[in-house]
């Protein structure tokens, strides 16, 4: 008796797909306008903490000036909390809000 030779089914090529995943938008540190404060004083704070140049903290201290609020940060949620304990320490109204909300 003669055996054919035996045939396997083609092995099964899998391929896994792997749902995109949007990355989780940053949080944001946001300071406020305040009356109490001086312009000089935020730029000085914008400057010192941030590390930002004097234009730099000039050009955020006026968007918080003129327009009520300004984004100052942005990056992890717990950066950004210690940002805004960092801003009440130094006097300055601030918040944390998620880009995008």
């Amino acid at each position: 008796m003669t055996h054919a030779p035996e045939q396997r089914p083609a092995p099964e090529t899998t391929h896994s797909t792997r749902l995109l995943e949007k990355p989780a938008p940053p949080w944001q540190t946001i300071v406020w306008d305040d009356p109490v404060n001086l312009m000089s004083y935020v730029r000085f704070v914008f400057q010192r903490h941030f590390g930002f140049s004097q234009d730099q903290a000039e050009e955020l201290m006026l968007r918080v000036h003129n327009n009520g609020h300004a984004v100052v940060a942005e990056g992890t949620r717990e950066a950004m909390e210690m940002h805004v304990e960092a801003m009440h320490d130094y006097g300055l109204w601030s918040t944390l809000r998620q880009a995008g909300a």
